[in-house]
């Protein structure tokens, strides 16, 4: 995948975290801790260079944990 692709994605996925933080009002404090870290990952993959998609991909993983821990928390499922 070519950097500029990746950045958009993830430039993607920032901006629809932060929709889900400023809709939804009554997120707890550790909601808000999930969501912004995973935000700082996200932010963190746009600046590294050098990549391998291997590394990429266990990078995306994390942040992908992070996001169905807010979920389920959110929901109980």
């Amino acid at each position: 995948m070519s950097r500029l692709k990746r950045n958009q994605n993830i430039d993607g996925l920032i901006e629809n975290i932060e929709t889900i933080k400023k809709s939804q009002c009554s997120l707890s404090v550790e909601d808000l801790n999930v969501l912004n870290e995973a935000i700082d990952r996200l932010q963190f993959l746009k600046k590294k260079k050098g990549l391998t998609d291997k590394h990429l991909q266990q990078h995306i993983v994390e942040v992908v944990e992070l996001i169905n821990k807010f979920f389920f928390k959110s929901y109980n499922l």
